[in-house]
Parts: C-alpha cells; sequence; structure tokens
C-alpha cells in the first residue's frame, strides 16, 4: 500500500469510541470533534428506527451511535480496499472527505425515521451537503483532513461531479455491501433482539475487491454473504421495518403533518433541523388550533396507535384509485375523508382524521453486484436469488391497510361484513 495512503488510515487514530456493536471505535481528534458539534449531536435525539420502540422496546438507538459505525465500517472497508489496490486512486483528502462523508452522511436526516419522507421537503442527503458546506461546521470538516466540498458531494448525489475518486466513494457509500447496511442490519437486530439482522462483517470486508467504476466487486465465495443480507433485509422489513404497528404509528405521524402543511399553520421551514422532541413539540404547540394534528400526536407518544381494519394486496386495490394516491399525500387525505363519508351514510360515526390508508413506499434490494470470477451480476450468478425472487420478496413485503382509531374497532367489524372498505 502507498506509504502516505497507509498514514491517511492508520495514523493518529487515537481517540476511543466504545460502542455496543463493534467495540472500541477509534478516530482522530478532529473526527471526533464533528461528533460533538450541535448539528452532530441533535442525532443523539433521533432514535434510528422511529416508532419501532412500541413494538421492540430495546429499539432506542439513535442516528448519532449508527453513523459512528457507518463511519467505523467505512474505515476498516477502505484500509481493506487500499491493500487491494484501490490506493492507485485514492488520495489522504479523499479518505478524510469519505470518512467524514461516513461519519456525517444522516446529519440533515428528519425525527421519527421516514415519517416525513413523502412530503414535499428537500432530501435529508441535500440538508446534509448543505450543513457539512455551512460555517462553522465547514472549518470543523476541513480541520479533520477532509475537503468539505468533497465530503457533501459524496453523500449529495445531487451535487454535480464526475471525478473518479467521488464517484468511487458514492459507489461505497450506497450499495449492495455499504457500511451503512452493514451496520444498520446488525445494529437494529441487536437493539430489537431479533436475529434477522446479523452478518458476517469480517469475512465481507475480506473477500470485496476495488473497481474504480463499479465500487466493489466480489468473487462468487461472497456469494452466499450477499444472499444473508439480501433475505436479512427482506426479514427486517416484514417483521421490524413494515411491522403494522410501526407503519400506523408513522402514518398518524405522517397524516398529522400534512394535515398541518395543507392547512398552513406547519410550514416546510418548521420541520428542518428537528429533533424527536422537538417534532412532537411542533405538534402539539398552541399555535395549532386543529385538535386532529395534536390528537394523532398525543396518541402516538401515549402508545394508542390505530388498529388494522383491512389489509389488501396491491390486485385487489383498483389501479387507478391505487396510483392516484400513492406518493400523493393530498389525494390520499382526499380518499380517507371520503371513505369516511361513505360509511357516515352508512351508520358509522367516524370522521376522516380517524381513518388512515397505508400505502408502502418503494423498496429497492440492491443487486448489482458484479462477480468476478463468473463474469456476470448478482441475479444472472450461481446464486438461487434470480431477479424473480428479489421481485417475490417485494411482493410480499407489500400489504396495503387501513387503519382506525381504536374507539371503533368494535363497531368496525358489523360495517366491514357488508361494506368493503375498497369502494372508495
Amino acid at each position: 500500500m502507498n506509504k502516505t495512503i497507509e498514514a491517511s488510515l492508520a495514523e493518529d487514530y487515537n481517540h476511543p469510541v466504545r460502542d455496543v456493536l463493534w467495540g472500541h471505535i477509534y478516530m482522530t481528534e478532529k473526527q471526533a470533534a464533528l461528533t460533538q458539534s450541535a448539528p452532530f449531536m441533535r442525532l443523539n435525539r433521533i432514535m434510528q428506527l422511529g416508532p419501532v420502540y412500541l413494538v421492540y422496546p430495546g429499539a432506542t438507538h439513535t442516528r448519532a451511535s449508527h453513523s459512528i459505525g457507518v463511519y467505523h465500517l467505512g474505515r476498516r472497508l477502505l484500509q481493506n480496499l487500499a491493500e487491494r489496490g484501490a490506493s492507485q486512486w485514492l488520495t489522504p483528502s479523499g479518505i478524510k472527505s469519505f470518512l467524514a462523508a461516513c461519519l456525517l452522511h444522516d446529519l440533515g436526516h428528519f425525527p421519527y425515521t421516514h415519517s416525513l419522507k413523502e412530503l414535499a421537503l428537500t432530501s435529508h442527503e441535500t440538508l446534509t451537503g448543505a450543513i457539512i458546506l455551512k460555517e462553522p461546521f465547514k472549518t470543523l470538516v476541513g480541520a479533520s483532513g477532509a475537503d468539505p466540498s468533497l465530503t457533501a458531494a459524496i453523500v449529495d448525489k445531487d451535487i454535480e461531479g464526475n471525478d473518479t475518486e467521488l464517484l468511487f466513494y458514492r459507489k461505497l457509500l450506497s450499495g449492495a455491501l455499504d457500511p451503512d447496511k452493514l451496520d444498520y442490519l446488525n445494529r437494529d437486530a441487536r437493539y430489537c433482539g431479533v436475529p434477522y439482522g446479523a452478518q458476517d462483517v469480517d469475512f465481507i470486508l475480506s473477500r470485496l475487491h476495488p473497481n474504480k467504476e463499479r465500487g466493489v466487486d466480489i468473487d462468487s465465495r461472497l456469494i452466499p454473504n450477499v444472499e444473508s443480507v439480501l433475505f436479512s433485509k427482506y426479514l427486517m422489513y416484514r417483521t421490524v421495518y413494515w411491522h403494522r404497528q410501526v407503519r400506523s404509528a408513522t402514518a398518524m405521524i405522517k397524516k398529522a403533518l400534512i394535515t398541518g402543511l395543507e392547512s398552513g399553520i406547519i410550514t416546510g421551514d418548521d420541520l428542518y433541523n428537528l429533533d424527536d422532541t422537538g417534532l412532537f413539540t411542533l405538534l402539539e404547540h398552541p399555535k395549532i388550533k386543529i385538535n386532529a394534528i395534536s390528537a394523532l400526536a398525543n396518541s402516538v407518544k401515549d402508545g394508542n396507535i390505530y388498529i388494522t381494519a383491512a389489509e389488501y394486496t396491491p390486485e385487489q386495490v383498483n389501479s387507478e384509485i391505487l396510483h392516484t394516491i400513492s406518493g400523493n399525500p393530498l389525494q390520499k387525505a382526499q380518499f380517507e375523508e371520503k371513505l369516511a363519508e361513505n360509511l357516515r351514510k352508512s351508520g358509522l360515526e367516524i370522521k376522516g382524521e380517524d381513518i388512515i390508508i397505508d400505502i408502502p413506499e418503494p423498496v429497492s434490494f440492491e443487486t448489482g453486484l458484479f462477480i468476478e470470477d463468473e463474469a456476470v451480476k448478482f441475479c444472472g450468478s450461481s446464486s438461487a436469488f434470480k431477479a424473480e425472487i428479489v421481485q417475490s420478496f417485494i411482493k410480499t413485503l407489500y400489504t396495503i391497510r387501513i387503519f382506525i382509531n381504536q374507539k371503533y374497532k368494535e363497531s368496525i367489524k358489523t360495517f366491514l361484513k357488508s361494506y368493503s372498505i375498497l369502494d372508495i
């Protein structure tokens, strides 16, 4: 390995951070200073999995601990790749920029997991890039040996750039075996107390081969590990991330925010730089006169989650309706009100705010890895996980649900026997 590159990855890493998952994680003092800044401290107040603690009480780990874990795996990844030839196109500044990007990649993340994802807001990647490029944080990043512009561009792909090193780092940070995924699968499984996410990280990192254009390639010996990652992600979505109660709580917060934004009493700017407590404080603020907003927020905070009234596969729902309301929060809110109106005509006194139609957002399973000794991409390799298998994962996960206020738990059963909730 190039001595300068080796020094960039090995010298002055003498600041220990004790982590539940990875043990001692070592940073330079300047990198550690980034974790002590106000923007990073906010991540200590954002739970990594939002409302998952309602189902798995141990799931109270934070975006900060995850970010430090991603930094740790990112450094180990670069060390292994540099030894296998990547040092030819790496620079000391680039290495520190990639490590800073790993550490700071969630800096602009919204609170309460993905409650705000479908709203018309600036993406958390763009917000992260802006924070990195703004003083005084820009100077802190620069002091760590990173290039703030490169660091921001690695995280925010909307920042134009075709530099070889930049594109290489982007592939490393977001791919089938990226440090982000390897940390969150292991970390989330550990804190939830489920076995599904555990990965053999040591072996995975030892078998990755650098590629200037693709980031990393693998050989066929790593195929079982990629299969494990894919199946683990599927199981974590099915049992944790998209558990029906988790989806209900997330949908309730999303509905409160949509109501607030539509009424004009909440603006997009109100939602930036919040932590979990700040989000609930906003939704309970005296300026919010619409009781439905604070009622939804308080119900989630108190654990009174809407229950599942019905479940459907996409094939069971009118395709035109599904197309209209998917990814369109305002259209969906209108359909929820229409559904409530139809139920009221049938004799059930229920309001639109008591009903939520939950449509899962798109999810992907990254299978673009190139298998060197088979000279094919993963889905065309000797793996059992062909494209149709991966699609079946997604199809199985994609359940459309109708959630209702718990106070209608008994009465709704009578109406569902004679009334199709799909007739909206």
